[in-house]
């Protein structure tokens, strides 16, 4: 079978949780993503897909006028060229993880009559995912019924601990980094170096350099801080931590759940539909999270440490494991196979 989609860490986390557990059952993988964003960099080398396939495909959501119509048909072009692949290879079922390189592969399983199953993993319905969920042969979210767990690697659920008391921060802007979180974590520093609570910073590749030498002027020793730009093992930094400070992309946010960890999120706040606010709402309602929301590109520092100040971080870490069921991927492919 077919997994599509990506473009962005989130959706190809998910990707990698049900390839691994579609392998497990036997099943022969092929992955079609774009050769842009960071498909190629996730699994151009991952033995587990039989086949890879990365093409030049784009989104149509930030185009405008002819931009949006060329984008178009660049898709129903390379969706010919995917329906070519799914003959030569024999496709039995696609699976879309959603994002602008899903497209090809979930339309040319709509014009070949390739059954599709979906996974949406925001808590509002992206928009190519709502014109083919009517098409679609199964449709899996953690936040419309039914419901099914997210899935998490396992990883993150056999790293988990309880906290109890704030020794270290972890911040986490995504993938990619965020600049209002890198700001804000530098405004931090001074106050978490006075408390002796130790910082662990992801940044993005594209700051770190910069915030070495910033962090170096804090005087900040290797002891009080560990920086770096991304981390195929994020469970282990996650892991080490108390508290996550935190954009609120569906992954990030359902693996700081499964492993236990308290955070006040941060949402991105040009995210399509507002998704982020959303994603992470019926925690924030559960008092389980905290909602600190960027104004005019900057993160109110007193506000942040207002906010951590209030949290109950043994309570809320006790009550996390109990929001998502460690087998997501598992009941997700159940159903997959169950269909075809």
């Amino acid at each position: 079978m077919v997994i599509c989609g990506g473009g962005t860490g989130g959706h190809l986390a998910v990707a990698k949780a049900l390839n691994e557990e579609l392998v497990s059952r036997g099943c022969r993988t092929i992955f079609v993503g774009s050769s842009s964003g960071q498909d190629k960099m996730w699994f151009e080398n991952d033995a587990a897909f039989s086949e890879k396939f990365f093409l030049p495909s784009s989104g149509v959501v930030n185009k405008k006028g002819l931009g949006k119509l060329f984008s178009l048909f660049s898709i129903l072009n390379l969706a010919f060229k995917c329906r070519k692949i799914f003959k030569t290879q024999g496709i039995k079922a696609v699976v879309s993880v959603g994002g602008y390189s899903a497209a090809p592969a979930a339309f040319a399983a709509i014009i070949s009559r390739t059954p599709l199953f979906i996974h949406e993993q925001n808590a509002v319905i992206g928009n190519l995912n709502k014109l083919l969920k009517p098409l679609a042969k199964g449709f899996f979210s953690s936040y419309f019924k039914p419901i099914f767990s997210y899935p998490v690697a396992e990883r993150f659920f056999s790293s988990a601990r309880l906290r109890s008391e704030l020794k270290t921060v972890i911040f986490l802007g995504g993938s990619q980094g965020a600049a209002a979180i890198n700001s804000l974590a530098l405004k931090l520093a001074p106050i978490f170096k006075q408390k002796g609570v130790k910082i662990i910073h992801q940044c993005g590749k594209n700051a770190l350099e910069g915030l070495q030498e910033e962090y170096k002027k804090l005087g900040l020793s290797s002891d009080e801080l560990e920086l770096f730009d991304f981390d195929p093992k994020i469970e282990l930094k996650m892991s080490r931590a108390d508290l996550a400070i935190s954009r609120a992309g569906a992954g990030t946010l359902w693996e700081l759940t499964a492993n236990a960890l308290p955070s006040v999120f941060v949402p991105y706040p040009y995210a399509a539909n507002n998704h982020q606010v959303f994603n992470a709402k019926f925690l924030v309602d559960q008092n389980l999270a905290k909602f600190c929301f960027q104004k005019d590109g900057e993160i109110d520092a007193d506000e942040m440490l207002n906010l951590i100040n209030e949290m109950d971080i043994a309570q809320i870490s006790s009550k996390l494991s109990g929001q998502i069921d460690n087998g997501g991927a598992r009941k997700i492919a159940d159903e997959i196979l169950k269909d075809i």
